[in-house]
C-alpha cells in the first residue's frame, strides 16, 4: 500500500462568515491510498484557517504512515488516531478502497440505503439583515436555509430573510455566540418566523444552562457533540446533534454515532465543512438517516473538485464511484 497526501487551498465564491470566525477560502487535505489495483480517496478541513493545526494534521498522519502501508484496517485505525479530521482522511480513503475492492458502494458496505438525491440546506453567511436577506431572496427558490447568527440583531436578520424567501423552510446557526437569556428572548419569535431547529446557540462547555431553556424550537447540538463519548451529557438538554465526519473522525464512528443518538431518542443532523464533493460523499451516507441535511460544501466554492457532486434545486444526486465509495 502506498499513502499520497496533499494540501489543497479552494477559494470560496464570498467571505463566509460565522460568529467565530470570517474566511474567504477552504483549506483541505487529502489522503490517497492506493494498493497497485485500486485508489481510495478521502478528504478533511484540519482548520478553518490555523495553519499550526493544518500541519499537526498532517505530522499526526504521517506518524502513522508505516501502519497505513502495512494494510492497517478502518477499525484498527479507530484505537491509532483520535476523533478529528486526520482519522476522517483515512477513515473515507479506507471506506473508498474497501468498496472498489469488493465491487460495491460504500453505503451498501454500512448497511445503509442511499437510493434517492438528498434535500440539504444552503447555508446564508453571516452578515446584516440587509446583506442576508440579499442572500436568501438570491436563493429563495431552496427548499431549505441555513443562517448564520451572531450575538447581535438575530431577529431583525430571520425577520429580513423570512421577507425574502417566505416560501423556504428554515434553521438557524448562532455557533455559541447567546447565552441562555438571549436563547430564551428570542425563542417564541423564532417559532412565530418559522424556524424550525436552533444550532447550538450556547457555547460548547455551557449545555448545563440549558436545562432552563423555555422555548420550543429544538436545539441541536454542534461544537458540543463530537462523538459517541459526547452523548451522555447531551441527551436531556437538545433534540438533535450534529455529525460532521471531521469531528467523529470518519465514517466509521460518524455509524455509531447514529445508532446510539437514536437509542437516546435523539434526531440527526448531518453537517460539513466548506470542503469538496469529496468531503461530502462519504456524509451523505449519514444524511441517508438524517432529518436535517446540511451538505452545501461544494456551493460555497468557486469552483469544486472534477468529478463532483450534481446538486439540483436543493437536492444532492447520489455519488458516483468516480466521486467516492
Amino acid at each position: 500500500m502506498q499513502m499520497k497526501l496533499c494540501l489543497e487551498s479552494w477559494n470560496l465564491k464570498a467571505p463566509f462568515c460565522t460568529s467565530r470566525f470570517c474566511i474567504s477560502k477552504s483549506n483541505v487535505l487529502t489522503v490517497e491510498l492506493q494498493d497497485g489495483e485500486f485508489t481510495g480517496r478521502g478528504e478533511c478541513e484540519p482548520h478553518e484557517y490555523d495553519a499550526a493545526i493544518t500541519q499537526a494534521v498532517v505530522d499526526s498522519i504521517e506518524r502513522l504512515r508505516p501502519a497505513v502501508e502495512a494494510g492497517m484496517d478502518r477499525h484498527a485505525l479507530h484505537h491509532l488516531l483520535p476523533a478529528g479530521p486526520a482519522r476522517n482522511a483515512i477513515d473515507g480513503a479506507l471506506w473508498d478502497l474497501d468498496a472498489k475492492r469488493a465491487g460495491r458502494r460504500a453505503w451498501e458496505l454500512a448497511g445503509v440505503a442511499l437510493d434517492s438525491p438528498l434535500t440539504t440546506a444552503y447555508t446564508i453567511s453571516l452578515g446584516s439583515p440587509g446583506e442576508m436577506a440579499g442572500q436568501a431572496g438570491e436563493n429563495r427558490g431552496r427548499p431549505l436555509l441555513k443562517l448564520k447568527l451572531g450575538k447581535e440583531k438575530g431577529l431583525a436578520i430571520v425577520e429580513a430573510v423570512r421577507r425574502a424567501a417566505p416560501d423556504a423552510r428554515l434553521i438557524v446557526d448562532v455557533n455559541g455566540a447567546w447565552n441562555i437569556d438571549d436563547l430564551n428572548g428570542i425563542a417564541d419569535s423564532l417559532a412565530g418566523l418559522g424556524v424550525e431547529l436552533i444550532e447550538q446557540p450556547l457555547a460548547a462547555g455551557d449545555d448545563e444552562e440549558l436545562c432552563d431553556y423555555s422555548g420550543t424550537v429544538p436545539l441541536c447540538a454542534d461544537e458540543s457533540c463530537l462523538d459517541t463519548s459526547s452523548l451522555s451529557t447531551l441527551s436531556e438538554k437538545y433534540s438533535y446533534i450534529n455529525i460532521k465526519l471531521d469531528k467523529t473522525g470518519g465514517l466509521t464512528e460518524a455509524l455509531r454515532l447514529v445508532e446510539a443518538a437514536k437509542r437516546r431518542s435523539l434526531g440527526i443532523m448531518v453537517g460539513c465543512m466548506t470542503g469538496t464533493s469529496l468531503a461530502i460523499a462519504p456524509a451523505m451516507v449519514i444524511g441517508a438517516m438524517a432529518e436535517f441535511c446540511d451538505l452545501d460544501g461544494p456551493l460555497l466554492l468557486e469552483k469544486d473538485r472534477t468529478p463532483g457532486l450534481t446538486y439540483e434545486n436543493g437536492l444532492i444526486r447520489v455519488p458516483t464511484p468516480d466521486i467516492w465509495g
